[in-house]
């Protein structure tokens, strides 16, 4: 028998962590099932760190786009009254991915072995998140696995929806980036080189910015293949960074205050939150468990926290505007909304309308993100000929003039 580490949360929503000693991860799974916890994660205590470090770093998620589809597909033929086995068994030979191959596969023999739908899907947290193992929970319970799967559904397609906005809104400004470092990698390698041979030929004194520039422009001739490795180290580091808690905690809270681009981020964060609430609410999940598998979903490790705050005031008695006005997430309009929606028991409206407010904003700000960035990027550009201007024709000037003379 071997230690197996293991994480879960019990029904409100609290993690619960430890070890137990087993043959399998399943029988660890079938442990905790039986003392009314949704496993999370387990992992056998002798397995190697650096193993699971690196599998963690290079790990692929599944896509939205892909989920949205299991989930319509779900809804669809739990409809038609198909059975659960029968239906996992489907979907894992229509599949396309390999990921979802698979993933379908551990939990259609997880479900042959007699375990519930939900802690099956738990044991594959690569593809399924814990918002879609928490409301397939609930929907067992209820009765309502088919409901269940169609607000997964509608969720995901909101989300799916946003994301598409943000990336087309970022499309011109990241195209204008990635030229502009192409153009001065070019200049720098090939243009500059063949002006700074016809300088050296007559000998005359230089401008600081011509100088500056063939020193540029030698570093980048002289040591292109140290600065790819720098490069290519500093993306690793910053990937390894990523994914301590410490260094997301800190990029997730900076990448909020990005000029133009952060309070899009923080609204559509909120936006998420909101239509996670309402539909964690409307599922039946209580308060508590929601707001843990709130601060999951958010992906925002900054506002994870928050959320957790939040849950942690409620836990010892405050209430839901108090907390929420103690996170310091909300603007007035939104805390004046959740009070109304916690006097009247309509929470899960509320926040629906709280969603549906920020969705409103994000979309608003992403039509003309790109006419806000257009003047920066333009003074960039001019910026950058001026300089060259400046440090190849002056010189050039200097050069007609003394030949004149």
């Amino acid at each position: 028998m071997s230690n197996f580490r293991y994480k879960s949360r019990n029904q409100q929503g609290q993690l619960v962590e430890g070890e137990h000693e087993a043959n399998s991860s399943e029988q660890v799974a079938d442990y905790l099932v039986g003392r009314g916890l949704i496993p999370l994660d387990i992992q056998e205590r002798n397995a190697e760190p650096s193993s699971l470090a690196l599998q963690e770093l290079f790990a692929r998620r599944i896509s939205l786009e892909e989920l949205v589809i299991f989930s319509r597909q779900m809804y669809s033929l739990m409809q038609a009254g198909i059975p659960v086995m029968r239906a996992i068994a489907g979907l894992r030979d229509s599949a396309s991915n390999k990921m979802m191959v698979d993933a379908l596969a551990g939990v259609l023999s997880d479900l042959e072995s007699g375990r519930t739908l939900s802690s099956a899907m738990a044991k594959q947290p690569r593809v399924f998140s814990q918002i879609v193992v928490s409301l397939v929970h609930v929907g067992e319970n209820t009765g309502q696995l088919d409901k269940a799967f169609l607000q997964l559904a509608e969720y995901l397609e909101k989300e799916q929806e946003t994301r598409k906005q943000i990336k087309s809104a970022m499309r011109y400004p990241s195209f204008v980036l990635v030229f502009l470092a192409a153009a001065v990698t070019i200049l720098n390698i090939k243009v500059i080189p063949v002006f700074a041979q016809m300088f050296d030929k007559f000998g005359v004194e230089l401008p600081w910015t011509t100088r500056a520039l063939l020193t540029t422009s030698s570093f980048f001739v002289n040591y292109w293949p140290h600065m790819l490795v720098v490069i290519l180290g500093l993306i690793i580091w910053l990937k390894v960074w990523l994914n301590s808690e410490k260094g997301r905690l800190s990029w997730d809270r900076n990448k909020l205050k990005i000029p133009f681009v952060g309070s899009i981020i923080e609204r559509a964060l909120l936006a998420r939150f909101g239509r996670s609430f309402a539909m964690m609410i409307a599922a039946g999940v209580p308060l508590l468990q929601g707001l843990s598998l709130i601060a999951e979903a958010v992906d925002n490790a900054y506002m994870a926290k928050k959320i957790n705050q939040m849950n942690s005031g409620i836990r010892s008695g405050e209430s839901l505007l108090r907390v929420s006005s103690q996170s310091e997430l909300f603007n007035p309009l939104v805390l004046q909304m959740i009070a109304v929606g916690e006097e009247t028991g309509r929470i899960e409206q509320l926040m629906g309308s709280m969603a549906q407010f920020y969705e409103r904003e994000v979309d608003f700000d992403l039509k003309s993100l790109t006419a806000k960035i257009e003047p920066v990027l333009i003074s960039v550009v001019a910026g950058m000929v001026l300089i060259l201007a400046l440090g190849i024709f002056t010189p050039m000037w200097d050069m007609m003039s003394a030949m004149k003379k």
